[in-house]
């Protein structure tokens, strides 16, 4: 490992962890940031991905020295005190532990729907928790990729990593352009997956329903940003659209929570 110590938050060794907050910033340079040491020990492991550098506090490295032995020797490891990672970064990490590694070549659309067995499509959903979330329930239960609308926040996203336990950097996902919006769902249901749009808007039928009548049919479903729910010319093009029946109480469920309820049932409908 090059493991270099750094006294203080100006060192120009680590200039490269500057305004990471600014996302667009990152992404203009093809990078991502991987947070936490769960997250940045799965990056490690996966050959899929290209480190440029860590920056970690000192219990950090103790803790994943294994998975540093493991590290090409060109990829520097800085090191510095858990305090300075506020004023070096511009945001508190009290976890220590970060990783700036470089994007992957996207996914064209079109691949990704030929190759999954499943989906979720995430239509205009901008919280970076949510869809950390909707990833990891993908991952759980065996969803073959996430199809990003145009609007969609980006999963690799900082906090959206983070959120996911990493699944947002092992679930495949693909992102439609603008122009692809909503003709993607064509793109889908002509290669045979069925859309169902979740919403508590009627007509809607109960989603335990539509999964026992769907058969073995590829579902691809879709979900809308909270409050404002999937928006109108998405659930127009939809097949069906489904709900999760709730009590009066309330008026529907968060975002992750709807949608890990939703791939359980339909994953309990394909046995």
């Amino acid at each position: 490992m090059a493991i270099e110590r750094i006294e203080c938050a100006n060192d120009a060794r680590a200039a490269a962890y500057r305004d990471l907050g600014d996302g667009e910033l990152l992404r203009g340079r093809g990078l991502f940031v991987a947070e936490g040491r769960l997250v940045v020990r799965r990056v490690i492991a996966d050959a899929r991905y290209r480190i440029e550098s860590l920056l970690l506090n000192d219990a950090a490295v103790h803790d994943l020295a294994a998975s540093l032995d493991t590290l090409h020797a060109a990829v520097p490891v800085l090191v510095c005190d858990t305090q300075d990672f506020a004023a070096l970064t511009g945001f508190n990490i009290h976890r220590g532990c970060l990783a700036l590694v470089h994007r992957p070549r996207p996914t064209p659309l079109a691949a990704l729907i030929d190759a999954a067995s499943s989906l979720v499509v995430l239509d205009a959903v901008a919280n970076p928790d949510n869809v950390g979330g909707v990833f990891r329930n993908a991952a759980a239960f065996g969803v073959g990729g996430v199809v990003l609308g145009p609007t969609t926040c980006d999963p690799l996203y900082r906090k959206a990593v983070r959120t996911s336990m990493a699944a947002t950097l092992q679930v495949p996902f693909a992102r439609a352009r603008e122009a692809e919006w909503p003709a993607a769902l064509d793109a889908m249901r002509g290669r045979g997956f069925t859309i169902a749009a979740l919403t508590p808007r009627e007509p809607s039928e109960p989603l335990d329903a539509f999964a026992a009548r769907r058969g073995s049919a590829r579902v691809a479903l879709v979900v809308g940003a909270e409050g404002a729910g999937v928006t109108p010319a998405i659930e127009a093009a939809s097949d069906a659209r489904v709900r999760i029946p709730v009590s009066g109480a309330v008026d529907s469920l968060n975002l992750a929570v709807a949608v890990g309820i939703a791939l359980y049932t339909l994953s309990v409908g394909r046995r």
